[in-house]
């Protein structure tokens, strides 16, 4: 256990599941490390009519319909932040990105400052755009003034999981969701931003 509980927002977009397994674990892996987790869901924003035409969309949007949706609220109340998107044509899912462009008045009263963040992508093929997803995410962390916290090359986790630097990743194929491998290196991320995050707070 950390000796300061740091305040982590796990914030994400999942369409059909990938996302959601990963930030779940990287909340788990906060919490492990004596974090203190919100796990928020970014609004959905494609009509039923889109939803309904896919039913793995449906049946996720079903079962995760009682994870409280992101407001700025989770933001300001939180040390650190973790987001999580599927990648769209190698960039951030739009459900996300409108969350995130919606902040500019905490940007400009520097509610950012200084605090540790990370993040987590899946795309359906290997190199369908992960890397460029999380560069992208970071790129709004750099204006933001946060501390980006990848995981770098610092566990074993990594390598199993693929050895992504940027942050966990997960290739969905034809929808399968996360293995073990891939959990188990997002948990490390989210022990190591709880980690880091409690000894930047002192």
């Amino acid at each position: 256990m950390t000796a300061v509980a740091p305040k982590i927002a796990v914030i994400y977009y999942s369409s059909t599941g990938s996302v959601h397994a990963l930030a779940t674990a990287l909340a788990e892996g906060a919490e492990k490390a004596g974090g203190e987790v919100r796990l928020r869901r970014a609004a959905e924003l494609a009509p039923d009519a889109a939803i309904d035409g896919n039913p793995a969309w449906r049946a996720h949007a079903d079962a995760t319909r009682d994870i409280e949706v992101a407001t700025h609220d989770d933001l300001t109340w939180a040390d650190a932040y973790a987001f999580g998107s599927p990648t769209r044509f190698g960039n951030v899912a739009s459900q996300l990105k409108q969350f995130i462009d919606s902040t500019g008045g905490l940007w400009a009263q520097g509610a950012f400052h200084d605090k540790p963040a990370t993040a987590v992508v899946s795309a359906s093929n290997r190199h369908g755009g992960n890397e460029s997803t999380l560069l992208a995410l970071y790129n709004t962390l750099h204006h933001w003034g946060t501390i980006i916290v990848p995981p770098g090359y610092t566990d074993q986790a990594v390598y199993a999981a693929g050895g992504n630097p940027y942050g966990t990743a997960h290739a969905s194929g034809q929808g399968e969701l996360p293995g073990e491998e891939i959990l188990a290196a997002a948990r490390y991320q989210g022990e190591r931003l709880a980690t880091i995050t409690a000894r930047l707070l002192g």
